[in-house]
């Protein structure tokens, strides 16, 4: 399996009513309590399902005009695109502009001009402004997202209910709540000193880069950085437009400044070069392809002389997930667990395998369901299911074969009930994966349960959703205050 739908199957749905009231007690100035939003189910007849179908109605036919956002300001350039629905091209969900390069540094310019300010608000007041932007996805905001993200992504509903609602809710109520704990991290004080840490934001701006295939990535890359008192200017995919502006506009209403994120859709390769060859450049925070991240971190390292700060690059790209089955495994959890990890077909890898003299389709082929051997190394990116068998005295070659036949690490899975396996596959698998599934598929990763990413090519392994991802996005300074003054320059043995 490829790493397409690593972060979404498997949160279940809940009803309305636990969707809608959300329990937040406040323990004192800086720390707050917070659950996962409950997923949705949209049965005939809900509340929720009424507000989707009226919001996806007031989408049909219509083209809305998304604007680069530039210091405050709505500009538009005269290079013109169009996002098209995936599933409906006659329909042209969205008209925006790419950002020329004059204009990328305008957005620079501005960004820079809100850092210190931004910076040095206090993280409660920026947390602030998150938890209300996860209030309004989490009611009033949350169907007009969910059908944005519908629409414009080609997502069904539950997928952009785990997606625009569920998972950016989680990602701007965590972030908060590690945000105001992290401040709370504090060092050990003595009598006659006091030491105390602040977190600051980088000094320079921060360039997020968002893909297609989830809204609510491209708000945890632009969000998270901000919510540490980063400034950054945000590309989104081109095919994402739609549900992204959404998202930011959120933002805006929450509270945040408008300088502090800058909304630049852009022409790729256009936009890496001028954000990496400008000298304020100090984080990029990635998700998408490896040969993209690859072509920015070499741009980065070749103008690494003009930086005044060694930059901070975030990366999560891609992966091959591996579902390993041991012979003691619960099959029909096997086939279940499988079954919800991968979807329907990609026709050039099937017509690849029919075509192979080493490959055989087992069943199917066409455009339903199959099954088929192929033991691949790179990543598809796309919901295509490939079986390897091997004879049960071979297992522990399967296990070198897991772990050396591909380039990546993100995520996999054992499925076994002997505890011995179990603890061979954990040590000898220890770096093939960075989310690793012990009899349960290799999906669904959730904020604050298991925090998401892998390594190798699959990227830097920050795991987002979890509290250590935001020190990428700070840079610590240590104070030492003294109380007690110095009256002798000569130590105590010198006496």
């Amino acid at each position: 399996m490829s790493g397409l739908g690593s972060r979404l199957w498997g949160r279940h749905p809940v009803g309305w009513s636990a969707g809608v009231m959300r329990r937040r007690r406040w323990q004192h100035r800086s720390a707050i309590e917070v659950t996962n939003e409950p997923i949705l189910e949209f049965k005939p007849g809900s509340p929720e399902r009424a507000a989707l179908q009226k919001a996806l109605a007031d989408l049909k036919g219509k083209t809305e005009a998304i604007p680069c956002v530039i210091g405050g300001e709505e500009v538009w350039t005269p290079t013109v695109r169009y996002q098209l629905s995936p599933f409906n091209h006659a329909h042209k969900v969205a008209k925006y502009c790419y950002a020329d390069k004059e204009l990328i540094n305008k957005a620079i310019n501005a960004a820079l001009a809100a850092r210190k300010e931004w910076d040095l608000k206090p993280v409660q007041d920026r947390a602030q402004i998150f938890l209300k932007a996860a209030d309004m996805l989490s009611g009033p905001r949350r169907a007009e997202v969910l059908a944005k993200t519908m629409v414009g992504q080609g997502k069904t509903v539950i997928q952009a209910e785990i997606d625009a609602a569920a998972e950016l809710i989680d990602f701007f109520r965590f972030n908060a709540k590690y945000a105001l704990e992290l401040e709370n991290s504090q060092p050990i004080s003595v009598d006659v000193s006091t030491n105390s840490m602040v977190y600051r934001g980088l000094e320079g701006f921060v360039a997020a880069v968002s893909p297609f295939n989830f809204t609510a990535i491209g708000g945890n890359l632009a969000g998270a950085p901000a919510l540490m008192g980063n400034v950054v200017l945000w590309k989104p995919s081109d095919t994402a437009l739609l549900a992204s502006y959404a998202v930011y506009k959120i933002l805006l209403e929450a509270g945040l400044p408008p300088n502090v994120v800058q909304f630049v859709p852009a022409d790729g390769p256009m936009f890496g070069d001028a954000v990496t060859g400008s000298e304020h450049f100090c984080g990029l925070n990635f998700t998408g392809s490896v040969p993209t991240f690859k072509r920015l971190w070499k741009q980065v390292s070749e103008n690494l002389d003009r930086y005044r700060n060694f930059p901070r690059l975030a990366g999560e790209c891609g992966g091959k997930n591996f579902h390993l089955v041991h012979s003691s495994a619960d099959v029909a959890s096997v086939v279940n667990g499988t079954l919800r990890s991968s979807f329907a077909r990609i026709k050039r890898w099937i017509e690849h395998a029919k075509k192979s003299s080493s490959l055989t389709v087992l069943a199917g082929g066409g455009r339903g369901r199959l099954l088929h051997v192929f033991f691949a190394t790179q990543e598809i990116f796309g919901p295509v299911l490939t079986v390897y068998v091997y004879p049960e005295q071979r297992y522990k070659e399967v296990l070198e074969l897991i772990d050396t036949t591909t380039p990546y690490g993100l995520t996999g899975a054992i499925f076994a009930q002997e505890k011995r396996i179990i603890e061979e596959a954990r040590s000898l698998l220890r770096n093939a994966a960075g989310n690793f599934y012990i009899n349960d598929k290799s999906t669904g990763a959730v904020v604050a349960q298991q925090p998401f990413g892998g390594s190798r090519i699959s990227g830097t392994n920050d795991k987002p959703g979890g509290p250590h991802y935001l020190l990428r996005w700070t840079s610590p300074q240590a104070v030492k205050e003294t109380h007690v003054p110095l009256t002798d320059w000569r130590y105590a043995y010198m006496q």
